[in-house]
């Protein structure tokens, strides 16, 4: 399936872009891997016909908005994201429109219609420093992730507006369970993303997203990290540091998130398909390789955005690329 997949690659000019939640097979057939926003400044930045977006439906509209002369394809169209999900355009225009006066600041993590409603787009890593670029008494709304906001305001001291939105895996982690992985490693430090809520973010050793993380790993002399994000990443932090160890934080199968646990096994990051310590996002877990090579060879299904739609979900973007 590999040799098919590079095959169809260069008779199609195209490029396979992987965030560093896919599956494991598909990071490997990807010509770049990184989190959402730099695969598609990297799209942008190739002469590729073809892209295949290998992540969740929102990376597709956003490689698209930024990459409108590129045909865009993602392997599975169901792949949504429970953060995006979320926030749907119309609910949060009305929840905009109550709060007149106010800048809309957006995580990239949503749907082109709502980043039509926003002033500025962040991700999880330059969102602190838009933010802290804006003026103290400035009013802000933020969505939709609600801790994401909730640790800039706790780090900023500002009072923003949020956005009652989660990612549901990142929502799900146990802190018990993590807890109790301190114990059995006293000498791991523990890496949380952003998304995480407020508890977990106070045992932090890192809080940061997931490219920086990463830096930390490789930077930072410590021997064992605790990972509390996807786990899909605990493959790329294996190979930038192979003399280090990885220990994926397990989900609370109790946590009040709307998704249920986990799927065991599903692209496990330890590769033991009995493992119970891996938190996976099932919508990133979708896309597999028999879907990415039916996707290149179809050249389907494809993310169709209109250009004014484009336009304005473009504007935000910009705002974020040249204040960051």
């Amino acid at each position: 399936m590999k040799d098919k997949i590079s095959a169809l690659k260069k008779q199609k000019n195209a490029l396979i872009m992987a965030h560093y939640y896919q599956r494991d097979e598909i990071q490997e057939v990807a010509d770049f891997i990184g989190d959402s926003l730099a695969l598609a400044q990297q799209a942008a930045r190739t002469d590729a016909d073809i892209i295949v977006m290998c992540g969740v439906h929102f990376m597709g509209e956003t490689a698209k908005i930024l990459c409108p002369d590129k045909k865009v394809i993602v392997p599975d169209m169901t792949a949504g994201c429970s953060l995006a999900d979320s926030c749907e355009a119309e609910e949060f225009a009305r929840f905009v429109a109550d709060h007149p006066d106010h800048t809309v600041i957006s995580y990239v993590n949503t749907s082109a219609a709502v980043k039509t409603h926003t002033d500025i787009v962040v991700t999880s890593g330059n969102a602190l420093k838009i933010v802290s670029a804006l003026p103290e008494d400035e009013k802000i709304i933020f969505g939709p992730d609600r801790n994401l906001g909730s640790y800039i305001n706790a780090v900023t001291g500002r009072e923003m507006v949020l956005w009652p939105g989660a990612c549901h895996v990142h929502d799900r982690f146990s802190f018990d369970g993590i807890m109790e992985l301190k114990r059995q490693h006293p000498g791991a430090k523990v890496l949380v993303h952003p998304e995480c809520r407020r508890p977990l973010q106070l045992i932090a050793d890192k809080v940061g997203s997931t490219a920086a993380l990463l830096a930390f790993c490789r930077e930072d002399d410590a021997r064992e990290y605790i990972v509390v994000t996807e786990s899909g990443i605990l493959r790329e932090m294996r190979l930038k540091c192979p003399e280090k160890v990885f220990i994926p934080a397990p989900p609370d199968s109790a946590a009040d998130t709307g998704k249920e646990s986990a799927e065991v096994g599903a692209g496990c990051s330890t590769g033991d398909e009995d493992c119970k310590g891996c938190n996976h996002c099932e919508y990133m877990k979708l896309n597999t390789l028999e879907k990415v090579y039916e996707a290149l060879k179809e050249e389907q299904p494809e993310i169709i955005i209109s250009e004014e739609l484009a336009a304005r979900a473009r504007r935000p973007i910009e705002r974020m690329l040249a204040m960051s």
